[in-house]
């Protein structure tokens, strides 16, 4: 008896709140979501056969439709655990799903029909029948959420040999998805939350805000345009073999890293279950500051959605083998140590293996909040109250199951399958020791669309935070030879080093660091300076006439 009881304390004291947690919600997450599922979904009569209704609501709010955007998120939670061999009963609630999706396609709308944009219409009826009345249309995030996941079942299908469910079930359905995004993805469309028309982040990936550093979520309404749907795109596309590429938008990139942390930041000092929180630590986040939805209250789907991409970011880290600061990211390794400069880290470090302990724990963090606030019963509503978190809104959220459930695969490590990035970028820092004038720059620009294609007008600016070094990181692609330069800037004069070009090899995966010292150019003959212009070159170790004057202590 005694042994039993010190294994018992043993196991109780390995097992953290958030393990707990986890254990218990994970179920009543599944059974949640499945309920919400027709035909057989204990909570949604009268939808038909893999027809995701948002939520069993029917009053403020009335969530009892089908989005394309919430029913393709919510399968492919759904695909991940078929494909991946965790839930094998789960193929003939898959193949409802895109016969259902394949009759709404064809469904015309008022945003259209199949063929004139009906495919941005961006809720039903559960009967699949049109819905008529005035809504925020179109919404171009739908067709691209489908095929998403549409195509994880399809590559896996192939993978089993049986291509012919593919080409006569899936292909039609992926051919008229793939058709709308290609020929709609740069439109205006109704944002995320079916409240602006604007140029919206969700679809299209491309607003960068230097300072703070954050991804702004739409280009219009009046808003700060810091918004949760920034890193559900990062979630939502990442692919273990794209690295931290900052293209697209990759969890572990820099871009990504600032983003999370000056969303998180900015619900720190407006909801009162975040009085008291110390600044490094993890709180209750909603849509954006600025909402008034429903009182304006943190989401679980928003919070949970913060943890998943800290987990995504670790699993890529671990699997590399290093991480890598920058001038971008460097706010938000600080919190972790604040001593913490530009650099990359390896495993083998100290230095790395506390911060991926820091940065667990901080996700952790994220997760303990939605636990703090979920109901003894484990239902997840829509949002939880600002002053004390009590579950508001529409009941048993749909997508709230599924963020949950994705965020807890996150922390176990498990991933989705690749998009076919198939390794496609290595992290590779730049540094070249070069001393300059004030208002002088050093850039970069190489032989790869990422160096700008040897291009002049955009090329990438390096950090001169430890002069005469200037840096930079660069996600490039893998195996790849590059030839690269680096160029002044000053006063809109561009002057290259001379030549031959730097060249290397990406390695296949990982990490790598270049050194170097900026070669100087020759100056034309019979155009050696004086005044001024003399103690310029010289302080360049420029050459001139086919000699080369070198400062002391020069290069």
């Amino acid at each position: 008896m005694r042994r039993f009881l010190l294994t018992l304390l043993a196991v109780k004291a390995v097992c953290s709140p958030v393990d707990t947690y986890i254990a218990t919600e994970s179920p009543i997450a599944k059974a949640g979501l499945l309920a919400n599922i027709g035909s057989s979904g204990s909570l949604s009569s009268g939808a038909y056969p893999g027809i995701v209704i948002a939520s069993p609501s029917t009053t403020n709010p009335n969530y009892l439709y089908t989005w394309v955007r919430d029913s393709s998120l919510v399968f492919k939670t759904l695909i991940d655990q078929y494909t991946l061999g965790q839930d094998t009963s789960l193929r003939s609630l898959i193949d409802s799903f895109v016969q259902a999706e394949a009759t709404i396609q064809q469904v015309t709308n008022p945003s259209g029909t199949v063929s004139t944009g009906g495919l941005g219409e961006p809720k039903f009826y559960i009967n699949e029948t049109a819905y008529e009345e005035p809504w925020g249309r179109p919404q171009r995030d739908g067709p691209a959420l489908r095929s998403t996941a549409i195509i994880t079942y399809a590559n896996w299908l192939i993978a089993d040999g049986n291509t012919s469910h593919v080409t006569g079930a899936l292909w039609p359905v992926l051919r008229l998805d793939l058709d709308y995004v290609a020929n709609n993805w740069n439109q205006t469309t109704f944002d995320l939350w079916e409240e602006l028309d604007s140029s919206s982040f969700f679809t299209t990936a491309s607003y960068w805000t230097p300072s703070p550093g954050f991804m702004t979520a739409n280009t219009g309404g009046g808003r700060s345009g810091i918004d949760i749907n920034t890193v559900l795109a990062s979630i939502h596309t990442f692919d273990v073999n794209a690295g931290c590429d900052d293209t697209t938008f990759q969890p572990c990139s820099d871009k990504a890293l600032s983003n999370l942390k000056t969303y998180v930041d900015s619900f720190r000092n407006i909801y009162s279950v975040n009085s008291g929180i110390i600044a490094n630590a993890a709180v209750a986040t909603g849509r954006y500051q600025e909402d008034v939805y429903q009182g304006g209250n943190p989401w679980y789907l928003a919070t949970f959605a913060v943890a998943e991409q800290l987990y995504d970011a670790l699993i890529v880290w671990n699997k590399q083998g290093s991480l890598t600061i920058t001038s971008t990211s460097l706010g938000f390794f600080q919190q972790f140590n604040t001593s913490l400069t530009i650099g990359t880290c390896t495993a083998s470090s100290s230095t790395f293996t506390s911060l991926m302990s820091g940065i667990k724990n901080f996700a952790d963090g994220f997760i303990a909040v939605g636990a703090q606030y979920t109901p003894s019963s484990g239902s997840l509503s829509e949002q939880y109250s600002r002053s004390n978190g009590s579950p508001l809104s529409a009941i048993d959220l749909t997508w709230n199951y599924a963020s949950a459930l994705t965020a807890f695969a996150a922390r176990a490590g498990q991933t989705s399958a690749s998009w076919g990035a198939n390794g496609l970028t290595v992290c590779i820092e730049f540094n070249v020791n070069a001393t300059t004038v004030l208002g002088e720059n050093i850039y970069l620009t190489g032989s790869v669309s990422a160096l700008t294609n040897w291009g002049t007008s955009n090329p990438i600016l390096l950090s001169s935070d430890s002069y005469p070094i200037w840096s930079t990181t660069v996600n490039l692609p893998a195996k790849t030879e590059i030839q690269y330069k680096y160029i002044r800037i000053h006063n809109e004069q561009v002057t290259w080093e001379s030549d031959p070009n730097n060249k290397f090899a990406t390695e296949a995966s990982g990490a790598q660091t270049l050194n170097d010292v900026w070669r100087y150019s020759r100056l034309p003959p019979n155009t050696f300076p004086s005044g001024e212009a003399q103690e310029y070159v010289l302080s360049r170790n420029m050459c001139y006439q086919g000699d080369c004057i070198v400062n002391q202590g020069g290069l």
